[in-house]
């Protein structure tokens, strides 16, 4: 067994609630612009005072409209300004937020929000609206419904004109450090999400001793962030509590596809993001270099700065030689990737999957190095992150200042600390067995160096990891499709890949009957494994099973297998239960080809 832990460098509060901090911002701080937002296509600066103003009187809406202190309150939508507002709006009714990602289907909203009991839902769109409405009935507690796209914070705002300040203030004064801020559900290998209840002092003990370790990168009055992770991720969460601790200005938008014109018109000094993201920008870069007949040199770019920043690494450094070409490439080449990245800034932020010792080099390279980090929906977000100024590529960097990270006799990841979740909203069961002992069993195989510094090695839990960070429990999906007749087992695949796929095997005695009566001649897995009718009719079974889950979570491709998961094989344990690492080893070529072909 060994373990890790730095001293913290920020003074939890004994008492109070994140409120305190956009009434502290507006005290010390009221012109600084600590948002920004988009009005008619241009970003706008929204100062400390003009926020908390905003904030006071969306919240004196919500009260109007019935939240009571303790309330639970969904908030659906994608990332954007009003996220922000209705977040801390929630928190100054002195209700809890419930967020709920927007890709989310009628059945998951209808989980999330009955087993919370949400008495309210803001959502976005008239999408949104619908896809509750139509649950809304197996919801008795939900009294109403709030859309952002047909002005909710202008009509909660308007509705709240008669709530006075003094019941306003003492809403906002209600939550208590270790009252629930906020229940973030989580996929589990029971395949019903989870709650997460996360309290105000979590979010301040993780906030505030990232803001302390990364302090060069929290300048106030210099420093911007640029939040496109969802919001109701809880690595978004802490983007936009850490920037309001500072503070620091954060703007939102609501997705990556137009990210590189976002990025050049608000020019943040940080960002944050998903490996998926990193991968897109170098993946985007030598795909440009290539149409403009500069691939080779980009290639040789590229290696000129891995090699760089792995020299940075030794105790040498680099040549000079290497120095030579380093700054030749980065007139040719470096710098105009800075400027793609917005031009301010030199430091990222990356969790949620493996980022990969090759895409680190690459960027720390170029001048724009990514701080690789580690954690999970119960550790409130980062749990380990490498620091900015002694940061090892490979690693997941050193335990949260305040908390510790031990390594148990079998590998597993532990965890201690303020940042960690209460526990699992109405789960008593699942939160006996996650906080056994008083450390969080994160499911994660690591090891620790002589430096504490953690790398992620496995996983003892099945949860899917994408690379764009979704978080996918396999069985909620496997079950649905292997309900179809035609399908006798599935797998979903998509471990560190940009999407969920699936690995099907036929129920060979159905197929003999689906074979006759769609005029087969031949009745053989090996003959109908590549039949446009036979995938046809597999892919219906794919489509019944997304129905069940989010966009993110769905299987977009699949293989169809020409041999059966077995337990001679050691595929499948004597209770059918599936060896997912077998399989995965079995049938990597098949794997392989769901993301190649």
């Amino acid at each position: 067994m060994r373990e890790f832990s730095l001293p913290a460098l920020y003074e939890v509060p004994s008492d109070g609630n994140l409120t305190d901090l956009i009434r502290r911002n507006a005290a010390q701080h009221p012109d600084v612009a600590v948002m920004g937002r988009k009005v008619a296509g241009a970003w706008a600066d929204v100062t400390a005072r003009q926020f908390l103003t905003e904030v006071r009187a969306v919240a004196k809406g919500l009260i109007a409209s019935g939240v009571e202190a303790g309330d639970r309150v969904a908030l659906l939508s994608r990332t954007r300004y009003e996220w922000v507002l209705l977040d801390f709006a929630i928190w100054s009714a002195g209700a809890v937020t419930v967020p709920v990602y927007e890709t989310s289907s009628p059945e998951q909203i209808q989980w999330i929000l009955g087993d919370s009991g949400a008495t309210l839902a803001v959502v976005e769109s008239a999408a949104h609206q619908a896809s509750v409405a139509s649950v809304q009935a197996a919801l008795p507690a939900l009294k109403g419904i709030w859309q952002l796209d047909t002005d909710a914070v202008g009509r909660l705002t308007a509705a709240g004109t008669d709530v006075s300040d003094e019941l306003l203030d003492a809403r906002m004064s209600s939550a208590h450090a270790d009252d629930p801020a906020t229940i973030v559900y989580t996929s589990g290998t029971t395949g019903r999400p989870k709650g997460c209840v996360l309290t105000h002092r979590a979010f301040f003990a993780e906030c505030g001793n990232v803001v302390e370790r990364l302090k060069p990168l929290f300048r106030t009055g210099e420093c911007s962030v640029l939040l496109f992770l969802p919001a109701a991720h809880v690595f978004g969460r802490l983007v936009e509590v850490a920037s309001v601790m500072a503070p620091i200005k954060l703007g939102c938008v609501p997705d990556i596809k137009n990210l590189t014109d976002e990025l050049a018109s608000f020019r943040p000094t940080l960002i944050l993001g998903v490996p998926r993201v990193f991968e897109k920008v170098y993946n985007s870069a030598r795909a440009k270099a290539q149409a403009d007949g500069k691939g080779k040199i980009f290639d040789k770019a590229a290696h000129t700065a891995i090699a760089y920043s792995t020299a940075l690494s030794t105790d040498a450094g680099p040549s000079v030689g290497l120095k030579i070409k380093h700054k030749v490439f980065d007139k040719l080449v470096f710098s105009k990737l800075r400027a793609v990245l917005g031009g301010r800034g030199e430091y990222a932020i990356s969790g949620g999957a493996p980022l990969g010792e090759r895409l680190g080099h690459f960027f720390r390279g170029i001048g724009f190095t990514v701080l690789e980090g580690y954690g999970l929906t119960e550790s409130c977000a980062a749990t380990a992150f490498n620091p900015w100024d002694r940061p090892k590529i490979g690693t997941v960097g050193q335990p949260l200042p305040g908390s510790v990270v031990r390594i148990a006799d079998d590998g597993e990841v532990l965890l201690h600390g303020e940042h960690l979740f209460q526990g699992y909203w109405n789960n008593e069961a699942a939160t006996a067995e996650a906080l056994a002992d008083g450390w969080f069993h994160t499911g994660d195989i690591g090891t620790l160096d002589e430096d504490g510094y953690l790398a992620i090695t496995g996983r003892k839990k099945e949860i899917i990891v994408t690379a764009g960070g979704k978080n996918v429990a396999p069985a909620v999906i496997e079950d649905r499709i292997r309900a179809h007749a035609l399908v006798a087992e599935c797998m979903v695949v998509g471990d560190g890949r940009p999407f969920v796929g699936a690995l099907v095997t036929l129920d060979e005695e159905f197929l003999g009957r689906w074979a006759e009566e769609h005029g087969k001649s031949v009745a053989t897995v090996a003959a109908l494994r590549d039949d446009a009718d036979l995938l046809a009719e597999v892919q219906r079974a794919v489509d019944d099973g997304n129905a069940a889950v989010s966009k993110a979570e769905s299987v977009r491709k699949f293989r169809v297998l020409g041999a059966q998961f077995t337990e001679e094989a050691g595929h499948i344990t004597p209770s059918l239960k599936l060896k997912r690492n077998v399989v995965a080893k079995d049938f990597a070529d098949e794997i392989e080809a769901i993301y190649t072909r």
